[in-house]
């Protein structure tokens, strides 16, 4: 048994929208030979066929085994953790961070926190959307004249940082705390902060502070904000009650003017 929990276990590689299915078994291929096997598609263009399996050689396990999600809030649900691979410009500013800046930021924190890495389509890459989910972009340092780097290469590089970084610290003296993280201190988790994140649209509609029918960026930079902080269940609970009071202020408020 090692002497930390294996982030190669907790670690979820998510391919979204992929529309060549030899990148998908490519991709099962790149993982397995790192030690990882949680995959997961989401709204593939179509299942993983014969090239697919061709293509993960003895990787075929963690192919099949993947699940198709039909959205990305089921892919990762539980994660406290989400990370988006990109290497385009994009217009909210997300921290930047390096594969082994994303590998050492998973062992700083708790062991038993749940991963996940986004990719994009093959065209473009990830959505605005789908990174607004994400707390960190991981971009690999890859030529400036040309970055452009295959769905499964990518993979491979990420994959290999994480096995790489996880031996290092496998080596080194853990230390041991006597006192172990309150289950209300633990990290929120997507599902959590996305429900949080949607009361706090209602109350700022509710306080007029936003104009739901034409929000601009606004709620992206906010959701950019409160992604940064890496949220505790407990201050999604504290967020959640502070919008609770100000929408419930609101009528009276309206029946004073």
């Amino acid at each position: 048994m090692p002497l930390i929990p294996s982030l190669l276990d907790r670690t979820r590689i998510i391919l979204c929208d992929t529309t060549h299915t030899g990148n998908m078994g490519a991709a099962a291929r790149a993982m397995k030979t790192m030690g990882l096997s949680n995959l997961r598609f989401v709204t593939p263009q179509t299942s993983p066929d014969e090239q697919a399996i061709a293509r993960a050689t003895g990787a075929k396990d963690v192919l099949m085994a993947a699940p198709l999600d039909n959205s990305l809030s089921e892919a990762i649900d539980s994660c406290q953790l989400v990370l988006g691979t990109s290497n385009r410009p994009r217009s909210v500013r997300w921290p930047t961070i390096t594969p082994a800046e994303a590998a050492e930021l998973i062992l700083a924190n708790d062991h038993y926190q749940q991963v996940a890495f986004l990719f994009g389509k093959e065209q473009y890459g990830l959505t605005n959307e789908q990174m607004d989910r994400c707390q960190y972009l991981v971009q690999i340092p890859a030529n400036e004249e040309f970055s452009s780097l295959n769905l499964a290469s990518a993979v491979q590089i990420i994959s290999y940082q994480l096995r790489i970084s996880w031996l290092t610290a496998s080596k080194l003296p853990q230390l041991v705390t006597n006192e172990p993280a309150r289950p209300a201190d633990m990290p929120a988790s997507d599902d959590e902060f996305e429900g949080m994140f949607n009361h706090l649209i209602q109350a700022l509609g509710d306080i007029e502070f936003v104009n739901l029918d034409n929000p601009g960026r606004v709620l992206r930079r906010i959701r950019a904000m409160l992604q940064r902080a890496e949220l505790s269940k407990n201050e999604t609970a504290i967020t959640r009650g502070i919008c609770n009071a100000a929408s419930e202020k609101t009528p009276r408020m309206e029946k004073l003017s």
